[in-house]
């Protein structure tokens, strides 16, 4: 990273942090700010994605993943902003599942950074872990009044210390001859 991309790191995990705190503070419109951040996040990434397949990913070997992912994460995106007037049990479940699927995907990054000697796998591991702590905590208190806020604030909390921590960790650079 160079210092204009650390700084740009830093700052927002800082804003990350911020914003999770003032959904704390502010419960009761939570719920549609959380929708509407998810809804925004998942379509401009499955977007993205798919732009990105058809400008240069579908000339790559094994381009059309991508092409796969943006398809499911544009769904995922028209999905979370169709939430809005259901019951906030299905919202619970819905963060459940995204922080399971995350938190399982982090762990098998784990998995594949270690076999290929990477030293940054303590972090992807934590992550993993503190994923599924999260989806667990989904599942276990579903009948609190506000779970999916603190849930939601609790990741986003964790996000932005682990974006602070990875703009100040040395990164190593790796040249081929």
């Amino acid at each position: 990273m160079n210092r204009g991309q650390r700084i740009k790191s830093v700052l927002s995990g800082i804003i990350m942090m911020i914003a999770a705190m003032l959904l704390v503070i502010y419960k009761r419109h939570a719920y549609e700010i959380i929708l509407l951040v998810m809804s925004f996040g998942f379509t401009c990434s499955g977007i993205g994605k798919i732009i990105y397949y058809i400008s240069m990913a579908r000339h790559m070997v094994d381009g059309k993943i991508i092409l796969y992912r943006g398809i499911i994460l544009f769904n995922f995106g028209v999905l979370s902003s169709s939430l809005s007037y259901v019951p906030r049990i299905y919202i619970l479940l819905y963060l459940a599942c995204v922080h399971a699927f995350s938190g399982l995907v982090e762990i098998l990054r784990t998995k594949e950074t270690r076999a290929y000697g990477g030293n940054a796998w303590r972090l992807k591991l934590m992550s993993g872990i503190i994923n599924i702590v999260l989806a667990l905590f989904c599942i276990l208190f579903y009948k609190v009044e506000n779970t999916a806020v603190y849930i939601y604030c609790l990741g986003l909390l964790y996000a932005g210390f682990a974006r602070i921590v990875a703009a100040f960790r040395r990164t190593t650079f790796m040249f081929i001859r």
